[in-house]
């Protein structure tokens, strides 16, 4: 797996639904506040930016050395994409390797993403000398200015397409299905994603790829549940275990039996700590711990000789236990 790692507060993500990736466009989630990719230092500094816009209206260019028509011709990073998968319990607590088949973008394998016909010639725009860009100067009240608008002739391309691929209709990118290898590492929790670097879509004139976002969400178990990076659980005993003491078989999440020695007189509702037998930690070098609560079960159904038993045990023991009454402070 490329690059893979662990990104937190995924919840901020934008959702485009379940059904396998979806584009976020241009390198940014967008939206959701996730994370985000500055194109200028100037960003964030509305002022400066309306006043390149009233100067880009009125001489037709994109004003202050042209910023904008800079990020059109050149290097583009590809979308990212988005993939939801549901993995059990026991997936997140022991970790898991899948492959999933995701569509995107790949460069087209007829013209190698030149988006000419084979055999036929790419020539350099004449008019702006393969730039893109076409920069004049203009006379205003504020003296000699110099602006920059995108290329009229090849469309800020840099580049004139005489005739152009028929495979990928003159895009230079075709649309296939790719199966992927993810490894889900053990402790990953519900709603965090696994990030695969340069998976997204293909970039542009050069630029990388986009990243693969996996969404992950863990169904819930009818057992185990999870705190933090603790396994929590209840365990019923019998009223003879707990009266007694007994020596209990815990399941653990991998499937395993863990003995585990409880003292005579234990009341329902005592906890237990299994150290370290938690949820790896995914951003550590640590594991939680293995916390189960005993819950007494009484007997529903008693045979004669049982219900005797128990009749005997009574008469020796004070049926009506006293009421415990608190203080001011409890």
């Amino acid at each position: 797996m490329k690059c893979c790692q662990i990104a937190k507060n995924v919840s901020r993500m934008t959702d485009s639904g379940h059904d396998g990736p979806q584009g976020f466009g241009g390198g940014n989630p967008g939206g959701g506040g996730y994370y985000s990719y500055s194109s200028s230092g100037f960003d964030g500094f509305g002022d400066f930016g309306d006043v390149g816009d009233i100067f880009s209206s009125i001489f037709g260019g994109s004003g202050f050395g042209g910023r904008t028509s800079r990020q059109r011709t050149g290097p583009r990073k590809g979308k990212d994409l988005k993939y939801n998968m549901e993995i059990t319990f026991e997936d997140s607590y022991l970790g898991i390797k899948r492959d999933i088949s995701i569509h995107r973008e790949e460069a087209c394998g007829t013209c190698n993403g030149t988006k000419a016909k084979p055999g036929t010639k790419v020539d350099t725009c004449s008019s702006c000398q393969g730039t893109g860009t076409i920069r004049q100067t203009v006379s205003t009240i504020l003296g000699h200015m110099q602006t920059t608008r995108s290329c009229g002739t090849c469309g800020g391309e840099g580049k004139v397409i005489a005739e152009k691929c028929g495979v990928c209709r003159g895009k230079g990118r075709v649309r296939k299905e790719v199966k992927i290898s993810v490894s889900i590492p053990p402790g990953i929790d519900d709603n965090q994603t696994v990030v695969l670097r340069n998976e997204g879509e293909v970039g542009e004139k050069g630029g990388t790829r986009g990243d693969l976002y996996i969404v992950v969400s863990v169904k819930k178990h009818k057992v185990f549940s999870r705190k933090n990076d603790n396994v929590v659980c209840d365990i019923p005993i019998t009223f003879t275990q707990a009266t007694l003491g007994a020596e209990l078989k815990i399941p653990m999440v991998n499937g395993e039996n863990e003995t585990y020695k409880i003292s005579e007189a234990t009341q329902t509702g005592t906890r237990f700590v299994i150290k370290n037998k938690g949820f790896s930690s995914v951003n550590g070098n640590w594991k939680g711990d293995f916390i189960f609560t005993v819950v007494v079960q009484t007997p529903k159904k008693l045979t004669p000789e049982q219900r005797e038993l128990i009749a005997k045990l009574a008469q020796t023991m004070n049926e009506q236990p006293p009421v415990k009454k608190k203080g001011i402070f409890g």
